[in-house]
């Protein structure tokens, strides 16, 4: 990812309380295929004194290991993004159920979630070692 392009300031609306848009634009070049560029856009209310182009670009890498940590793990375990349920709170109350599946995995030790998933499936009395104990 290259540093960030600080866009102009003058994009603040009383809504979002945007006081700086960032550009970024990132070099792809997935395996067997063409190089592409994409280009983000960014807003943040953190006033460019405290935040400069390196503290932004720091916040963007994390969010992204964020993105690919649980987002794309939810994706590919439960295929996320091709869900029907787009409505009312829908959507993030299956996240959260979907978070609450995963969690005690990954406190457990589990790196592949899929298969995780699928052994707790075939044998659910596996799960309940997965449960903290409570006295």
């Amino acid at each position: 990812m290259t540093r960030p392009e600080i866009l102009d300031d003058d994009l603040r609306s009383e809504s979002l309380n945007a006081r700086q848009a960032v550009r970024v634009r990132r070099r792809r070049r997935p395996n067997g295929k063409p190089a592409s560029i994409e280009t983000v856009h960014y807003l943040t209310n953190l006033p460019p004194a405290t935040a400069g182009p390196d503290d932004l670009a720091r916040l963007i890498r994390g969010h992204c290991g964020i993105e690919g940590r649980l987002h794309l793990v939810r994706d590919v375990a439960f295929n996320e993004d091709h869900h029907r349920a787009r409505t009312g709170n829908a959507p993030q109350n299956l996240a959260v159920l979907r978070n609450t599946a995963i969690t005690p995995h990954r406190q457990n030790g589990a790196t592949g979630i899929q298969p995780a998933l699928r052994a707790g499936n075939r044998k659910p009395e596996r799960l309940l070692n997965l449960l903290p104990e409570t006295t």
